[in-house]
């Protein structure tokens, strides 16, 4: 796909270092950049006019200027990169699904200018995630430049682009791929985590026998993968610990965290109980979570 990185931006310090990363990632793919800023107010204006309010206006001037800044610094972190910038009428979710359609990477910033409040209800990032058409990179916590990509395996078929995505970016960067699949005898009452964890290690008869599963599970995952990138060095890490803090703790070391979105949409990413729920909150390196269906 050639269409562009896109960066939404909202005069945040989140939204201006997501605009330094998606610069780099527009260099690295080859591809133009686009700065998106989504403007919600006022809601009304005089047909004809522009939603910005005269040239001259405090409103106008004021996202020029955060325009400005914004191509100013993608400019700086990749010279080479064709920029070009937008302002789009609409809620920012709305403007930046609407951008997924055509963008080969989605980059926001992990907190807008929501604050608390944001946080509390869910913030656009996780939104997106659980809504774009393309892979959205949540900007987050201090990446280790030289930490390997890691990337979250299940036995699920949805986990399939994730996989495929975290080898492309892991050899694009020139950097290793760290496999993930974390296990555990607690049962989590579904993704939401409604009910309390049980743990559920009394009720298996062989706990080693449940090991040697879930050793076939990421083997047979990874299977394919490897021999379309024979120079990619692939480490595997079978972790018996629940998926959130499993994916936290190895975030602590990496550069990139690829997951997958279950299906576009769905409730499972927004809810707070979500492993994707928690690393878009708390993971310690950006972000990146693929559709399901790419």
């Amino acid at each position: 796909m050639n269409g562009p990185v896109v960066v939404g931006v909202d005069g945040s310090d989140s939204a201006l270092a997501a605009v330094d990363v998606a610069a780099r990632e527009a260099r690295m793919r080859d591809v133009r950049l686009r700065v998106v800023h989504a403007f919600t107010w006022p809601a009304m204006h005089a047909p004809g006019a522009s939603p910005l309010g005269p040239p001259a206006g405090a409103i106008h001037q004021a996202v020029e200027h955060l325009l400005t800044q914004a191509v100013g610094r993608a400019s700086a972190a990749a010279p080479e990169v064709e920029v070009s910038h937008a302002v789009i009428p609409g809620e920012e979710l709305t403007v930046m699904e609407a951008q997924s359609r055509t963008a080969q990477l989605i980059v926001v910033g992990h907190r807008g200018t929501g604050g608390f409040l944001e946080l509390l209800l869910g913030s656009t990032a996780v939104h997106l995630s659980a809504h774009a058409h393309c892979p959205v990179m949540v900007v987050r916590g201090r990446p280790d430049p030289a930490g390997p990509v890691v990337v979250a395996v299940d036995s699920s078929p949805q986990s399939q682009p994730a996989l495929a995505f975290a080898f492309a970016e892991a050899a694009l960067r020139g950097a290793d791929l760290l496999a993930l699949h974390a296990w555990s005898t607690w049962a989590d009452h579904g993704e939401h985590r409604f009910g309390d964890p049980v743990d559920l290690v009394d009720l298996i008869d062989d706990v080693e026998q449940l090991q040697a599963e879930e050793e076939r599970v990421l083997a047979e995952a990874l299977s394919g993968h490897r021999e379309r990138y024979p120079e990619l060095t692939v480490e595997t890490s079978l972790v018996r610990k629940r998926t959130r803090p499993a994916l936290i703790e190895a975030s602590d070391s990496a550069q990139l965290m690829v997951v997958g979105a279950r299906e576009r949409g769905g409730l499972s990413a927004m809810f707070p109980g979500s492993a994707r729920h928690a690393v878009l909150h708390h993971a310690r390196c950006s972000v990146t979570v693929v559709p399901s269906d790419l």
